[in-house]
């Protein structure tokens, strides 16, 4: 059996243990060939409204491919405000990447309004497979290296956020027996000529569309158009307001955006809990954090200091 038919065999098993009845559906390659194996009996699929919002005709193709009952939904920048303070509430975080955390809420919430109570999402392929543009630039040594500390100490919303939605999560790429399996391939076989999750792609180019299989990656928030946030949240903040920020509070916030978010964090769940003597203090907002990342405030480490961190 060689790699590619491997890697199908042991998805097939992943998702057979992590089974639900929906899934989150970009229409990505994660959760295109997600779909393709599970064939769930409902996708959902959501973008801000009167954005360029890549993720619903992709979502659609593959839906229609599959013959996957498809639910879309779009929001509205003032509901997207408005969902703030009860996503920070349930995440405990001023983190820059809130867009993402609100592209998720909002579709599981739909999965839930149709009466769906088990969602699959693809958290995980990113990060076993190099999915990320910075990590093709790795040498494989070091790549191999990022990669074994990021399945130690990654953190994904979607599992929080289901659960104070009242569904369930599930998550094939981070069952603990796949997880195994993919720390095993070679970062060889993970980017090949400057393209991420190469293997994951050539295992599946024969049984899904190449438009999708080999779609270029996209984060949550621009393949739901939510990125247009970052922006418009930014804008609401003046600079006096963001100058007397920095001078008053003991915390070295990144932008007018991060401050934004940290106000909406003090109100609705205050203090930030102090990093413990055995935790790594963020330098950021004084927080216990993992090896590289901090939840709270969503302070990373440069990449290199990331991978070099020990084994």
């Amino acid at each position: 059996m060689d790699i590619c038919e491997q890697l199908r065999s042991k998805l097939k098993e992943a998702v057979e243990r992590s089974r639900a009845d929906g899934m989150l559906l970009s229409g990505g390659v994660d959760t295109g060939i997600l779909a393709f194996v599970a064939r769930p009996s409902a996708g959902f699929t959501v973008a801000l409204k009167d954005s360029l919002a890549s993720d619903l005709s992709y979502s659609e193709k593959i839906s229609k491919l599959l013959g996957i009952r498809h639910k879309k939904m779009e929001f509205t920048t003032e509901e997207a405000l408005a969902t703030l303070p009860e996503v920070i509430e349930i995440l405990k975080t001023f983190d820059l990447a809130l867009p993402n955390d609100i592209s998720i809420y909002f579709a599981l919430k739909l999965a839930r309004e149709n009466r769906i109570s088990s969602v699959m999402t693809g958290d995980g392929a990113d990060e076993l497979f190099a999915g990320y543009s910075y990590m093709a630039e790795l040498p494989p040594k070091d790549l191999g290296r990022y990669i074994r500390r990021l399945s130690k100490n990654w953190h994904f919303s979607s599992g929080y956020l289901g659960k104070a939605l009242g569904i369930e999560i599930g998550q094939p790429f981070l069952d603990e027996d796949f997880v195994r399996f993919a720390l095993e391939i070679s970062t060889e076989f993970k980017v090949k000529d400057g393209v991420g999750k190469y293997i994951l792609r050539k295992s599946f180019e024969d049984l899904i569309p190449a438009e999708i299989v080999w779609r270029r990656k996209e984060p949550i928030e621009y393949g739901s158009g939510s990125t247009k946030l970052h922006e418009i949240i930014s804008n609401t903040v003046t600079d006096e307001e963001f100058q007397s920020a920095r001078n008053e509070v003991d915390i070295k916030f990144i932008n007018k955006e991060h401050f934004f978010y940290w106000r909406i964090y003090n109100e609705v769940v205050g203090k930030i809990p102090k990093a413990r003597d055995d935790e790594i203090k963020c330098p950021c907002c004084g927080a216990g954090m993992g090896t590289y990342h901090c939840p709270t405030c969503g302070f990373s480490r440069p990449l290199k200091e990331s991978y070099q961190l020990g084994p």
